[in-house]
């Protein structure tokens, strides 16, 4: 019998909690009896611990009265998990997680494991509207910003909320097969492995600066004309700067190449415009300055996992 364990605190997610906890609780109805998973939940309160939308919890155990080792150690998400420390949680995290087989952090809760460093040295992920916020906060943490979940030794950390499905169905498929993980999977009316990574889901492209400056002139004329053809050399021309200054001084200031600026930004448009009409994918490319429905398709796979009619059926 191999022991799951959620640590819970003030305002966690309750999604973050149930989803991967109903996947071990269907793995049981397939699983004999002395290979089911046994799910405790622990409270750094004691008495009902309320969750982010609310709803009052109570874990079975206080942290204080634990010192048991699990097969699996989890930490949910939430507000209480990126805007508060709980510094007796983190204070005892490290024992426990010693004393555990493999532990891991659905969505946010990745910000507690760090703040307990238990992130530094290994792989990791968090939702990605979260992860720059991630990246800076443990600089010792490799971050990846489009994994739906990530496995390093016995770490394993998952995107944004419905992610730490995933995560779960990862376990149980490394515990007992991808048979039971599949037929779980149906019980639960989720895919076993989706289309494309979390960048599906988040804008590829930060909003332009409020200041005005010659970088956010370029940029706001730039998302104004997509459809014309660009290079560094018309976008200096733009800012009144050599090319290579240029450059240099954009990807200062906005994090990534003026060239990678204008391909996310053809992105975003083409993915608004997949989203919000019925416009053939031809009409969509021409629109989004790319030029051809092939560059498109080849563009979006590229970046998103997905081609433009796949995301279209997703999102539209």
């Amino acid at each position: 019998m191999k022991t799951v364990a959620m640590v819970l605190f003030p305002e966690f997610l309750l999604l973050d909690m149930a989803g991967p906890l109903e996947v071990f609780s269907v793995a049981n109805r397939y699983l004999k009896a002395q290979d089911h998973y046994q799910l405790v939940t622990l409270g750094t309160e004691r008495g009902p611990l309320r969750a982010s939308n609310g709803v009052l919890m109570h874990a079975d155990r206080h942290i204080d009265e634990v010192d048991d080792s699990f097969d699996l150690l989890l930490v949910p998400g939430g507000p209480g998990a990126y805007n508060e420390k709980h510094p007796p949680l983190l204070a005892w995290l490290p024992g426990a997680v010693k004393r555990s087989q493999r532990y891991g952090s659905i969505c946010t809760g990745a910000f507690v494991l760090g703040h307990a460093g238990l992130l530094n040295g290994f792989r990791a992920t968090t939702h990605w509207n979260y992860t720059e916020r991630l990246i800076k906060s443990f600089p010792q943490t490799i971050v990846e910003t489009d994994q739906i979940y990530v496995e390093d030794r016995n770490l394993i950390t998952s995107g944004g909320v419905t992610a730490g499905i995933d995560m779960a169905l990862a376990v149980v498929a490394h515990d007992h097969g991808k048979k039971l993980a599949q037929d779980v999977a149906k019980v639960l009316l989720v895919v076993m492995k989706r289309q494309g990574g979390q960048a599906q889901f988040s804008p590829l492209m930060a909003a332009v600066a409020p200041q005005e400056t010659p970088i956010t002139r370029v940029q706001n004329h730039v998302l104004e004309h997509l459809d014309e053809t660009f290079s560094v050399e018309r976008m200096a021309g733009l800012a009144n700067m050599s090319a290579r200054h240029f450059a240099r001084v954009f990807a200062r200031e906005v994090n990534m190449t003026p060239m990678e600026f204008l391909q996310n930004a053809r992105i975003d448009c083409a993915r608004n415009l997949l989203e919000t009409s019925d416009l053939p994918l031809k009409t969509v490319a021409y629109k989004s300055g790319f030029g051809s429905v092939r560059h498109m398709r080849f563009l979006f796979g590229e970046k998103l996992g997905l081609t433009p009619t796949q995301y279209r059926e997703q999102f539209s």
